[in-house]
């Protein structure tokens, strides 16, 4: 059988993103060979399908119904505390299995016809899907330097982490983030400011992916995820300053609603100038701003924040964010960071501080 190159899995996207950023540092030759999977579990991806297909980049793309566990009732009875190591343990062995299974009618491609599969957030069904099916796979960090405040694996399996590995490593239990048997490596972003370490870890800086694009290749990424850019653009084009706000799916709405209004009431305003406050809605962030938020500009929320960095000429005096990483983002005079200390303010610590409860 004829084997194709590459197939990716994707959650959100940004992972969508980082798929674009892999094939256009390839040689030109090698680039459309590839297939896109965007799974609909936690994210409405629009019409990106019809874009990415157009964009030269893709040969195939489809949509994956992923289902969660919630989703099956015979499995999530062994999704619950046994109150004894061994009999969870148990339950987690079959839990691994029957999750894996589940998803079998749900997943578009066959998987054993790709030479490399790239599975961002391997903790969602895939990951237990592959490993059931005994499917070698390479994993990619969910987000930028995400693991370096939320360790999901090590939160996640707290309490005899080794033994659960080695479980793991037989395929008997499933952990995520390159711990799985069948996960080839796990690739993130920046090695050194991850507090704990797992063997299969590799580093690819998205950066360096970032600073390799022509112009071409930018304009390309802009028309793929920005489908009225000039609606946008006409936005941005205030002639103050401009003070971007990136949101994100914290707390319940009316905590979320109020952690950015305070975040623009301490740091919208530059002083001695004139301000524009715009907001950038995470695309996962399912605040109605338009309405909340009449008073500003509200941006699209359907395109990862990264893709600002690619328009010409665009700057903003003043960017702040909560916990999106934002030491990647080169459109901005200015950075405010806020961090676990602010969040302090409106949720119990251990709901935030992750890795602090490993």
């Amino acid at each position: 059988m004829l084997m194709k190159d590459r197939i990716y899995v994707c959650h959100t996207y940004y992972h969508v993103y980082v798929a674009c950023l892999k094939e256009l540092n390839l040689e030109r030759e090698k680039r459309g060979n590839a297939t896109l999977v965007m799974s609909t579990m936690s994210n409405d991806f629009g019409d990106l399908k019809e874009r990415a297909l157009s964009c030269g980049l893709f040969e195939a793309v489809y949509m994956f119904e992923e289902k969660e566990d919630v989703n099956f009732p015979e499995i999530m009875k062994y999704h619950v505390d046994r109150g004894n190591l061994l009999l969870n343990l148990l339950a987690r062995i079959r839990y691994t299995k029957l999750l894996g299974k589940a998803q079998a009618p749900y997943v578009p491609v066959d998987f054993r016809e790709y030479k490399d599969i790239y599975v961002f957030c391997d903790s969602d069904p895939i990951g237990y899907y592959l490993s059931y099916k005994k499917i070698q796979y390479h994993a990619l960090e969910d987000g930028l330097d995400c693991i370096s405040t939320y360790d999901t694996a090590r939160y996640d399996n707290r309490g005899h982490f080794g033994l659960k590995a080695f479980l793991a490593s037989l395929n008997l239990i499933f952990i995520q983030n390159g711990w799985g048997k069948y996960c080839l490596d796990m690739e993130v972003n920046d090695i050194s400011v991850l507090p704990y370490p797992c063997p299969k870890y590799i580093e690819k800086s998205r950066q360096e992916l970032a600073d390799a694009l022509t112009k071409e290749d930018k304009a390309l990424l802009v028309r793929l995820f920005i489908s009225n850019i000039g609606e946008i653009e006409e936005k941005l084009a205030t002639g103050k300053d401009n003070v971007l706000l990136l949101t994100e799916p914290l707390c319940e709405l009316p905590v979320r609603e109020k952690i950015f209004r305070d975040c623009i009431d301490l740091y919208g305003q530059i002083e001695g100038a004139e301000s524009v406050i715009l907001i950038k809605p995470h695309p996962r962030d399912l605040l109605d701003y338009e309405e909340k938020f009449s008073e500003y500009i509200v941006l699209d929320r359907k395109f990862p924040m990264e893709v600002l960095n690619f328009i010409e000429g665009l700057t903003f005096r003043r960017v702040i964010s909560v916990f999106t990483v934002v030491r990647n983002i080169r459109f901005a005079e200015e950075i405010v960071y806020l961090g676990e200390d602010f969040m302090d303010q409106y949720e119990d610590p251990k709901l935030h501080r992750q890795n602090e409860e490993i």
